[in-house]
């Protein structure tokens, strides 16, 4: 099944679809020194705190062994 376009009474309609600018944006701007130093300076703080968070939570994650010997109150072993 094709579609087929109806006509349409404006020509400026149905151009309207192709129509491109010639305008061109104008070019980015470079970033000065002290914003790049202040952007890696905040992408370095982010990362270390990720990888200081994760060294300080890994040892929170290990499964503990279960004591050997279980633990038993002083008072029940004196009666």
């Amino acid at each position: 099944m094709f579609l087929r376009r109806e006509p349409v009474p404006f020509a400026f309609v149905s151009e309207a679809d192709r129509f491109r600018s010639n305008v061109t944006p104008p070019p980015r701007e470079r970033l000065g020194r002290t914003q790049l130093v202040a952007r890696t300076l905040v992408g370095l703080t982010v990362v270390a705190g990720l990888a200081g968070s994760l060294l300080l939570g890994m040892p929170a994650l290990q499964p503990s062994k279960a004591p050997e010997k279980s633990q038993q109150s002083e008072a029940s072993q004196g009666r």
